[in-house]
């Protein structure tokens, strides 16, 4: 089903982009109900498989329908481009109550029998409660389910909206939109995203857009956050294929012996930018290690790097690419 979004002129000047800790913990609870989605996380499902079994996931999933609504109000557009999960999660338990009901409402209408069903009446007859109860079960999940990889996953987020915003300077929105997903059509004042939740359009109505990366949305685009929320477009992070596996076995000999097998083991764990902590978790070493790697393949012309927010990411220049896909 498509989902549009229309573009004034004010809009494409305050579109931005943004990671969310909050979405990704939604977006992991969902996954653990969505066995077609598990894809590349099943080393991740294996982790926390005695975690999830301490939780009750239930109201959750309750207002997750498979296609329609689901709730603004647990997942509002993050505050800023480095929100924390608590920042997000005070914005949570502000809600109104009313507002919170409605938002319900709707999610529950698009789940056939949800109104009817004794969490959903619960959820109803007492949102104050409900704003509580599912921000707690947020919390836990949180801590459950995706505290312990966040280093990982932000990491990874990271290094997504590095390479988006350098596309962004090259070619300009239009080019960034034609990466983000093959679902994504641009006509110059409408983005069309094919194969979402919800068949709806939108005026964004000079709110701009979040653009969004996300480690657990994959496979799909989603268009998030009805009005008074600023319009979201969620797509799959870049590099999510490699994100629970090592990177033993993608160095070339020759490489190995030109450089010294770690650090050519460093180099060609950039597929995508990376930060120290990062890079060390994935290759196994101490972040001292990689650090001075790091520092010696810069010096060499092998690598460049950029701050985003609070780290340094590291990505390979033409020359490093050039050694890196030797033979």
């Amino acid at each position: 089903m498509p989902f549009e979004l229309h573009f004034g002129e004010s809009d494409l000047l305050r579109c931005r982009f943004a990671l969310s800790p909050l979405f990704e913990t939604q977006e992991a609870v969902r996954t653990l109900s969505r066995p077609s989605r598990h894809g590349y996380h099943l080393p991740w499902l294996r982790r926390i498989r005695q975690a999830a079994a301490g939780l009750d996931l239930e109201p959750l999933w309750l207002l997750m329908p498979d296609a329609g609504h689901n709730p603004d109000f647990i997942c509002p557009p993050p505050i800023g481009p480095t929100a924390t999960f608590e920042e997000e999660l005070a914005a949570v338990r502000a809600t109104d109550p009313e507002v919170a009901r409605t938002d319900m409402a709707l999610a529950l209408a698009d789940r056939p029998g949800g109104r009817e069903t004794a969490a959903g009446r619960r959820l109803l007859a007492d949102p104050a409660r409900a704003v509580h109860e599912l921000a707690d079960l947020l919390e836990r999940a949180w801590e459950a389910l995706v505290e312990p990889y966040w280093p990982r996953l932000r990491a990874l987020l990271e290094a997504d909206i590095a390479y988006h915003s350098r596309r962004l300077a090259d070619s300009g929105l239009e080019g960034v939109l034609s990466e983000v997903s093959p679902r994504l059509s641009w006509n110059g004042t409408t983005l069309t995203v094919a194969g979402t939740r919800g068949d709806h359009r939108r005026a964004l109505g000079g709110q701009g857009l979040v653009l969004m990366p996300s480690v657990f949305v994959w496979p799909e685009v989603v268009g998030g956050h009805e009005a008074p929320w600023q319009p979201g477009l969620i797509y799959p992070a870049r590099g999510i294929g490699g994100l629970w596996t090592g990177a033993g076995g993608r160095t070339p000999e020759t490489l190995g012996r030109l450089l010294g097998r770690v650090r050519a083991d460093v180099l060609c764990a950039l597929d995508e930018p990376a930060g120290t902590s990062a890079l060390a978790h994935r290759l196994g070493l101490a972040p001292s290690s990689v650090s001075t790697h790091l520092t010696v393949l810069r010096g060499a012309g092998l690598l460049t790097s950029r701050r985003y927010g609070h780290q340094v990411l590291y990505e390979r220049t033409p020359l490093g690419i050039a050694l890196a896909g030797s033979e």
